[in-house]
């Protein structure tokens, strides 16, 4: 049962926002008065957290992932190849996922997420061979069971390597059981009310493995329910060349022409974008979630992450899956974006403070939420807490900025809906070690 006591995390070593430099008080779920520095609450507080020796930002919210992923880091087939042939490699890989594989990625997907100070989860879960036909169902048990916030998208694919497309026949689906279980998911899970902890998105994969006529079905029943859309898009030239040898157009083009060129819906990378198609997205509301680390190994490109803003474009970020990142680090993400991008606009454009923007609101503009991504006066009690007790910071000025460039890998408190979900640096409630052994097991499984 929520508590309603009043929560003061005091006095913070440093914080994104002057606004609060003397702290927070929560009541419940919400987060109920800003504290000036040197000041106090203004009404009796139940609890004192102090928080000198932490920096205290909003809880970071990860715009696109594949917790899946997690059973197949650094796998040796993948190395060193640039998408098209890396998915080929890990395909036949990942056809052989278990219910059992699916429950324990998601566990180690999510508190990885959570120890880095994440709150919010998007992932993309496109996978549903036979005898995985729930997966998402799979993903909401363990969501609950850590308590952080997801918004979990129905993935498909549906256009085989017979028919033209990426992926082996043995994952895919026909458009009829993509779209019923599609709805199944939004009506059984998808919570439309402020302060949700599910939501249900619907996701096709990818112009390379769904057909045009799902895309565009999808696109309605989006809109019928409203629901968000989410697809990777735009993310190498080779998608670009498959555009247009398959569609006859570019994939900003095939995006408008199936109907999905509207402010519901959000991509993962989209980093080959020409003028022209960046004023449309932005025109449109297009948010984009900027994947750094797997763009960089996979030499995919740069997002043009300021370009997409200045045209009116969300722009957030997401760690993608751990095939590609190789891992599940949501601060250690936002470093990436930082420094990627700081070889695109310059050093003086892309500050540490743009970097945790992005990661925040930007991801929730990405999410269409304006209730997390901020800490403001009756916005979702989700914060995150790190020290700097760690040799990387000794020496370190400016706390804020030394959590990114001095690198912080783990946060020490974490908080979702006014619930502590990271104490001491542990996730509350959870056996890591046997979950990882679990992991492990299963991922020797899953290589054969």
């Amino acid at each position: 049962m929520q508590s309603n006591k009043r929560i003061w995390i005091k006095n913070p070593l440093d914080s994104l926002e002057e606004t609060y430099a003397g702290g927070i008080v929560i009541q419940g779920r919400i987060i109920s008065e800003l504290i000036p520095a040197g000041g106090e609450p203004n009404q009796p507080v139940d609890e004192v957290v102090d928080a000198r020796e932490h920096v205290l930002i909003p809880g970071l919210i990860n715009g696109h992932h594949h917790f899946y992923q997690t059973l197949t880091r650094a796998f040796p087939a993948a190395l060193n190849k640039e998408l098209f042939p890396w998915l080929q490699s890990l395909y036949p890989v990942w056809a052989g996922l278990t219910p059992e594989m699916i429950a324990t990625s998601t566990q180690i997907a999510l508190a990885e997420l959570l120890l880095s100070g994440c709150t919010t989860a998007s992932d993309h879960h496109y996978l549903f061979p036979d005898g995985l036909e729930n997966a998402i169902d799979i993903q909401i048990e363990q969501a609950r069971k850590l308590g952080i916030r997801v918004h979990l998208t129905r993935g498909s694919m549906s256009l085989g390597e017979d028919q033209g497309g990426l992926p082996p026949r043995t994952t895919i689906q026909t458009d009829e059981q993509i779209l019923e279980d599609s709805l199944r998911l939004i009506k059984t899970y998808h919570d439309h009310n402020d302060g949700a902890m599910a939501r249900v998105a619907l996701a096709p994969c990818s112009p390379f493995s769904v057909s045009e006529e799902l895309m565009k079905a999808t696109a309605d029943l989006a809109k019928a329910q409203n629901v968000r859309l989410h697809t990777h898009l735009a993310e190498t030239h080779d998608e670009t060349d498959f555009c247009i040898k398959m569609f006859g157009v570019r994939p900003v083009d095939y995006l408008e022409r199936v109907g999905w060129l509207n402010d519901r819906t959000w991509l993962a990378h989209g980093i080959h974008f020409n003028d022209e198609e960046i004023k449309r997205l932005g025109g449109a509301g297009v948010g984009v979630a900027h994947c750094p680390s797997s763009n960089m190994i996979l030499a995919s490109g740069q997002c043009p992450t300021l370009d997409l803003q200045a045209a009116g474009s969300p722009v957030g970020i997401g760690v993608d899956g751990s095939a590609s990142n190789d891992g599940s680090n949501m601060i250690g993400e936002v470093r990436q974006a930082l420094l990627l991008q700081r070889l695109r606009y310059g050093a003086s454009k892309i500050t540490h403070q743009k970097a945790f923007d992005w990661a925040t609101k930007g991801t929730a503009g990405c999410l269409g939420r304006d209730d997390i991504g901020e800490i403001a006066v009756g916005k979702q009690a989700d914060i995150a807490m790190f020290k700097l007790d760690e040799i990387r910071f000794a020496g370190s000025g400016t706390p804020l900025a030394a959590l990114l460039l001095c690198g912080a890998s783990q946060a020490d408190k974490v908080m979702v809906a006014g619930q502590w979900r990271v104490l001491d640096g542990a996730v509350v409630g959870l056996d890591i070690e046997a979950l990882m052994d679990k992991q492990r097991r299963l991922a020797l499984e899953l290589a054969g």
